[in-house]
């Protein structure tokens, strides 16, 4: 935990599932972290509670990551509070909401990431990290066959990672590596559960292919270790889960 004294990270999306379970990981390492949330105060607040009454450093920030202006406002308050940031944890994503009109997983799931990177970039400390958290189903989309309710979030995500990745040069220069953590189904979180709205069997017809789904701590773990490894090089991705994924790719 020493190792970790004085390091901040912002967790995008992290009110709730794998999000708020990551930022509770590195809570425990000693970091001090940005709960970010969209519309959600009240349930981020909690979070933020329940993190300071163990001991935990933690800044709740309103911000649509989908909106400059509110992203910019995000950086200047984690900029006052902290005066920098060690991990960037891209975790927000969506797509499948019911009022979402059909550009909107791409102006998330993509154009988002890459302006939040870009505008925490005065913040982001050399030798720090950013994370982008996305699926199999995403990191994999045109080469398996996908959930038609998932789709426009597969495609914006992959788009997203690809779009992350060609900036790995200007990361470096700036001494920062990306590193992405995709994983298989995971149970109990709010896309699962879009999807089993949408296109009921889901969870049953993953399970009889890859034997269970994952769980949100499960994930998140992985997602605070990937952040932590200081030795992964850039662009490294690390698969959480999936194994017929992974065997099916030679992975």
């Amino acid at each position: 935990m020493d190792d970790h004294a004085g390091k901040v990270a912002l967790v995008t999306g992290s009110s709730r599932g794998v999000g708020a379970e990551t930022v509770r990981g590195l809570v425990r390492q000693g970091i001090a972290a940005v709960v970010n949330y969209r519309d959600k105060a009240s349930r981020a607040n909690a979070l933020a509670d329940e993190l300071r009454s163990a001991g935990g450093r933690v800044l709740t920030v309103q911000a649509d990551v989908t909106d400059p202006t509110s992203v910019e406002r995000l950086r200047d308050e984690i900029g006052q509070e902290f005066g920098g940031l060690d991990f960037l944890i891209l975790n927000a994503s969506g797509g499948m909401e019911r009022d979402a009109d059909e550009t909107y997983a791409m102006r998330l799931n993509r154009d988002a990431q890459v302006a939040v990177v870009e505008t925490m970039l005065p913040l982001l400390r050399p030798g720090g990290r950013v994370v982008f958290v996305t699926s199999h189903q995403a990191h994999f989309f045109g080469q398996r066959a996908v959930p038609d309710a998932y789709r426009p979030v597969a495609e914006s995500k992959q788009a997203g990672e690809h779009a992350l990745r060609e900036r790995i040069p200007a990361l470096e220069a700036a001494g920062l590596r990306l590193t992405v953590v995709s994983g298989d189904l995971i149970a109990d979180t709010i896309t699962v559960k879009m999807l089993e709205r949408a296109q009921p069997g889901t969870v049953a017809a993953r399970e009889a292919g890859a034997g269970r789904v994952l769980t949100v701590p499960e994930f998140a773990e992985a997602v605070v270790a990937a952040a932590l490894d200081p030795a992964a090089p850039s662009g490294t991705t690390i698969f959480v889960g999936g194994a017929d994924y992974l065997h099916e790719q030679g992975i």
